[in-house]
């Protein structure tokens, strides 16, 4: 499992996307990676002051220090960037 398929919905730009994750790598650095392909995307108009990755059906925040395989993230998982 080197990475997992996600869909990603991004409130801000009121559009999602099927995204390929790395499962070895921290939250923190995944939002990192995530802001900039969305920033990338859509010409660079999307910025984000202090972006948190959340579960989509529960509305938590996931943890910034966990690993993409130590959370509930797998995929088909549907994540909100705010």
């Amino acid at each position: 499992m080197d990475k997992v398929l996600v869909v990603l919905y991004v409130p801000a730009l009121e559009k999602k996307y099927d995204i390929w994750i790395p499962a070895n790598k921290k939250i923190h650095t995944i939002i990192k990676l995530l802001t900039k392909a969305v920033s990338e995307l859509n010409d660079s108009s999307y910025v984000a002051d202090k972006p948190l990755l959340y579960d989509k059906n529960t509305g938590k925040p996931y943890d910034l220090n966990l690993i993409i395989k130590d959370t509930d993230i797998r995929s088909g998982a549907e994540v909100v960037l705010i």
